[in-house]
């Protein structure tokens, strides 16, 4: 977390309630801004596990690990509509059981664990959102 001094913390971003991973919280609105523009195509990475053996392929979506049971995937967007990974799974018959975002941009969630928090450098975020 940082940034300019003024306003409260916001989120950039959203996670929704069976979500967990990486969130960021500024100050800084023109950073937030920044990142979450669609036209700035900031990556953001997720690990998913979808129920069932998944066979198909898809741009972004790379599988770890496959069973019959279930899939461990990891998902590359640039885009953060509500809900996207779910409804996209959903459409191909994959109920979503797991879904933690891991990056955004090229800040990495690390071995942070829920509910814990760190403050960035300022050189952390050049380096990140460039």
């Amino acid at each position: 977390m940082l940034g300019e001094s003024g306003t409260g913390l916001v989120a950039v971003g959203r996670l929704d309630l069976a979500t967990s991973g990486l969130l960021i919280l500024t100050t800084d609105t023109q950073l937030a801004n920044r990142i979450t523009d669609p036209a700035n195509a900031v990556p953001r990475v997720y690990l998913v596990t979808v129920r069932g053996e998944m066979t198909a392929t898809m741009p972004g979506v790379t599988v770890r690990k496959r069973s019959k049971r279930e899939t461990h995937l990891v998902v590359e967007l640039h885009q953060g509509r509500n809900r996207e990974i779910r409804k996209m799974f959903a459409t191909i018959g994959h109920e979503v059981t797991r879904l933690k975002r891991v990056s955004v941009g090229g800040l990495e969630l690390g071995d942070l664990e829920p509910g814990q928090w760190r403050e960035l450098t300022r050189d952390e975020i050049r380096r990140a959102f460039p």
